[in-house]
């Protein structure tokens, strides 16, 4: 992790800075490298599904877009090796994480329920932009070992956060 990358969550909060640490520099790093095997371990693969909002404010819009880990695998690593392809004119890594904002965790027992905001953009060196701009909410189930697992997400929701 880089210094400027700091977790929001005090070090004696164990569970909200494992999460953190799972899904802000450690999914970035991966998408950056397009390697999946550094977040593989972070998925509960069992029961796994995710749902795409397609940034849209009507749940029945909403489509099941992941009916298991091998889907969205298929998917990530897709994006990844894409993202790989585009020329930026920043790094990819530190625009990734000035765009990503996970300030809020409820946990409940064994389960937790993650925010996770994108709201910035990241110049290409042809000079137009990629605009990061919805929001993620993961679903984690603690384990008996203390790790904490990602078990599904609504992901591409709305985002109306004032532009960045």
């Amino acid at each position: 992790m880089r210094p400027s990358h700091q977790c929001p969550f005090p070090p004696s909060d164990t569970d909200r800075t494992q999460i953190w640490e799972m899904l802000v520099p450690r999914d970035i790093a991966a998408f950056v490298a397009a390697d999946w095997s550094m977040v593989a371990d972070d998925f509960k693969s069992d029961g796994f599904y995710a749902i795409d909002a397609r940034k849209s404010d009507d749940p029945d819009a909403w489509q099941m877009m992941f009916p298991n880990l091998d889907a969205y695998r298929d998917e990530w690593i897709g994006q990844a090796i894409a993202a790989q392809k585009i020329g930026y004119a920043q790094d990819l890594y530190d625009g990734v994480f000035r765009a990503t904002r996970l300030e809020k965790i409820d946990i409940t027992g064994n389960r937790a329920l993650v925010r996770k905001h994108f709201n910035g953009r990241i110049k290409k060196a042809d000079g137009s932009e990629d605009r990061l701009l919805w929001k993620t909410h993961y679903y984690c189930e603690k384990q008996d070992t203390g790790k904490w697992l990602i078990t599904g997400f609504t992901g591409y929701l709305p985002n109306h956060d004032p532009a960045k």
